[in-house]
């Protein structure tokens, strides 16, 4: 008779049935009668987001994608800050970016290729095109609607877009957006960094897991003690500079294997729309596949919907909704059309020596390699040359993962700690002495998690993220749906578009 399961393992088998269906529409690995369409399941999650991303997407009538110069001309002047807020508009981008990317863009899409195969890439493309539309409706309604504490701080979110936009009777919203940006914070924007961080820095130096978590959570520590000035600064020093290393080295490596693209093309393609490439029990099983990864890790690379970077954006020294709105969709833009696919095209395309049940096979996509380990294989074979033993491909690839991790891990610990000051706001007395109290013990907990996160069972870990994205996402992306007529204003150039909802509170802020 075999053991029970014990510790994670017990744990794997219910949280997947949740997370499939959530994102895939399946219970115990079978589609649901009421939730198919000729035995097809619909992901619930799935249609959420791309029914209200199309919505707003149509309302703006194509803003983000006709603006997109725009933003990037945008982008060379918003260095400096031009109104209230705490940092630029060029930092909070930074900032934004550094939350978005992440293990997500490495390793992430290495999981979305071998959940759904390469078709599950243009299904994040998708994902992106219309998360540009989210991001623009977070970013600008980030702007319109912001708070100041009494000592002059300003601060922002969905959780304050909820309450001065809808008004007091939608706290209930604000309040469970906050709960699942805790849930969310804790495990995609600490555990899973966590434990690719400690996994890289294992993969190139030899250092055991939990000693590399031990590191981690130090350094965090000590940026995350200056707040949001300090987290902006460091994220506009390291991700422009890091980001733009890691498309040059991926162009290259595409480069030397130009030959081979257009066959990848070919399988992104055909992946994405050929039914007759179904493995499950039903037609299309391949496309539904391919559509769930796809969703699920473009939403968990770029964040669109999520309600995590507007947290950022609302701190920017702008008065124009619509010019930081342009910052927030550029950065699901550069997050996932421009990061991501690089990592996706070298997976695809650059041949090497790999293996995959003993045999060899071409492509790391084909391996037996998972998660960071076949990015960092195809981007080994691109570049074999050895620096210290190690080779060259590998080597950037890793310290690209230990830079955009830890300034993931900065930026969450700020989006976390927004969450649990909004609750603790809600508690009749609370106080801003009070709330500096609590962002140190939200810092402390915030670093001791990092050090638990990095040894956690990694598939677990994965689909507890799937389930908090899910639970952050579902009550901002209401949020954004019963704004969607101001965001549509505030795209116009109507910087106080909409209505705003305040009162006089003994508590912080001093005006809600």
């Amino acid at each position: 008779m075999a053991a029970a399961p014990s510790g994670a393992e017990a744990w794997i088998a219910p949280i997947t049935n949740v997370s499939d269906f959530i994102w895939g529409g399946t219970w115990n690995g079978e589609a649901l009668p009421w939730l198919s369409i000729g035995e097809q399941p619909i992901p619930p999650m799935t249609l959420i987001l791309l029914g209200i991303g199309m919505y707003i997407m149509f309302g703006l009538r194509f803003y983000p994608i006709v603006k997109l110069g725009s933003a990037f001309k945008g982008l060379f002047s918003s260095r400096k800050g031009e109104g209230d807020g705490e940092i630029s508009p060029f930092a909070a981008l930074s900032t934004a970016l550094s939350g978005q990317v992440g293990t997500g863009n490495l390793a992430g899409v290495a999981t979305a290729i071998a959940l759904g195969g390469p078709g599950a890439i243009f299904w994040m493309w998708i994902t992106a095109l219309v998360g540009m539309a989210l991001a623009f409706a977070e970013g600008s309604l980030a702007i319109r609607y912001r708070e100041k504490t009494s000592d002059g701080v300003y601060r922002g979110g969905p959780m304050t877009y909820i309450m001065m936009g809808l008004g007091k009777k939608w706290t209930w919203l604000a309040i469970v957006f906050c709960i699942g940006t805790l849930f969310s914070a804790l495990v995609t924007g600490n555990s899973i960094q966590a434990n690719a961080i400690a996994d890289g820095m294992n993969e190139l130096f030899g250092i055991e897991e939990w000693i590399g978590g031990a590191i981690t959570a130090v350094l965090v520590f000590i940026v995350i003690i200056g707040g949001i000035k300090s987290i902006g600064s460091v994220a506009e020093k390291i991700i422009p500079f890091m980001a733009g290393a890691y498309i040059v080295m991926a162009i290259l490596a595409l480069a030397l294997n130009f030959g081979d693209l257009p066959a990848t093309f070919v399988l992104i393609f055909d992946g994405a729309f050929n039914p007759q490439a179904a493995t499950g029990g039903f037609a299309g099983a391949a496309i539904m596949l391919a559509i769930r990864a796809g969703v699920a890790r473009g939403l968990f690379s770029n964040e669109a919907g999520q309600g995590s970077t507007p947290i950022a954006h609302a701190v920017a020294q702008t008065s124009d909704p619509q010019a930081q709105g342009r910052m927030a969709m550029l950065g699901t833009f550069i997050d996932t059309i421009v990061i991501c696919t690089m990592t996706a095209l070298v997976m695809l395309t650059v041949q090497g020596d790999f293996t995959a049940g003993g045999q060899a096979v071409e492509h790391a996509w084909n391996s037996d390699l998972e998660g960071f380990a076949m990015t960092s294989g195809a981007f080994a074979a691109a570049f074999p040359f050895e620096v210290i033993g190690v080779p060259v491909g590998t080597l950037i690839a890793s310290i690209a993962l230990i830079l955009f991790v830890f300034t993931t891990l900065l930026t969450w610990s700020y989006y976390g700690e927004r969450a649990i000051t909004f609750i603790y706001d809600r508690v009749p007395g609370s106080t801003r002495g009070g709330e500096k109290i609590l962002h140190m013990i939200w810092r402390v907990l915030w670093c001791v998690v990092i050090y638990l996160g990095s040894t956690l069972d990694l598939t677990l870990v994965w689909r507890m993220g799937d389930i908090a994205n899910a639970a952050m996402a579902l009550p901002n992306l209401l949020a954004l749906l019963l704004l969607s007529g101001v965001v549509f204003k505030l795209a116009q150039g109507q910087k106080d578009a909409g209505p705003t909802h305040i009162a006089d509170t003994p508590e912080e802020p001093n005006e809600y």
